[in-house]
Formats: structure tokens, sequence, C-alpha cells
């Protein structure tokens, strides 16, 4: 049997984040070939629904990278990335995807090896986890899902 290859959805900023990546390829740094990358204007663009997506699709992991904090093109669009990934989070752990699997990066254009580190690094400790299972439909819920319940 072969080892498993994790398969990742990158979300990256088209300023920073794509540059880095590119950047990234052309310096021939050393990469795992696990990675899909769309590109979008902006972090703060990837709506949730993209996220969930992405794991509904097969993905094992996710990443979202955009600028640092305070550089963004769009001025506060990675600050608006950062606050959904709060509840982004909260949201997947309600769906049982093990927090592991999601990561929000900030990686600047002149940052290729941070890049290929982040995807790396991602990369071994997904492959780790193991394929992403959703769970079967009609399984019990998580405990709290139903919270508000009446």
């Amino acid at each position: 049997m072969s080892e498993f290859e994790p398969k990742i959805v990158a979300f990256l900023c088209n300023w920073c984040s794509y540059v880095a990546a590119d950047a990234a390829g052309v310096a021939r740094l050393v990469q795992r070939p696990n990675v899909r990358i769309i590109r979008v204007f902006c972090s703060g663009m990837v709506d949730p629904s993209y996220v969930i997506k992405a794991f509904a699709s097969g993905a094992d992991g996710v990443l979202v990278a955009g600028c640092h904090p305070g550089d963004c093109h769009y001025l506060s669009g990675n600050i608006k990335a950062l606050r959904r990934s709060f509840l982004l989070r909260k949201l997947l752990s309600e769906l049982g995807v093990d927090e592991k699997r999601f990561r929000l990066a900030w990686i600047a254009a002149s940052e290729p090896t941070l890049y290929a580190k982040t995807m790396n690094e991602m990369t071994e400790e997904i492959r780790a986890l193991g394929p992403y299972a959703p769970p079967k439909p009609g399984a019990p819920a998580k405990a709290g899902a139903m919270r508000g319940a009446a």
C-alpha cells in the first residue's frame, strides 16, 4: 500500500502569498506537490463556505494565507480574515474537522522560504493525521452541536 499523500487547498492573497508561492517556485525551493492553489484578491474575501466546500470536495487540509496585518492592499481584509477564522474554527470543530487541518498564515511577497516552509510543515502534519473522513450521514451529532434547540 502506498503512503498517504494529503490534498491541501490553499487560498492565497494575490498581492502577497501568491507572489511568495510563485517566488518559491522560481527559486526552486523544495516543496511538497500536495497543494492546490486558489488565487484570491484578498484573504478577507475567502468566505467560510469556501473552506467548508473544500473539505466537502475531498481536501485533507485548507490554508488561507494573506498579507501581514497592517500591509493589506485592501486596508483591513486580512483582519476580516482573522476575525472570520475564529468562528470558522468553531464551525469546523462542530462539523468534526480536526483543528490542525485548517490554518491561517501571514506570508509577505518577500517571504518565499516562509511559504515553502509553511506548506511543507502543513503537509507533514496532515500526513500524520491521515485522510480526512467526513462524518457519515445520520451519525450522532457532536455534543453541543444542538445547543439552543428546544
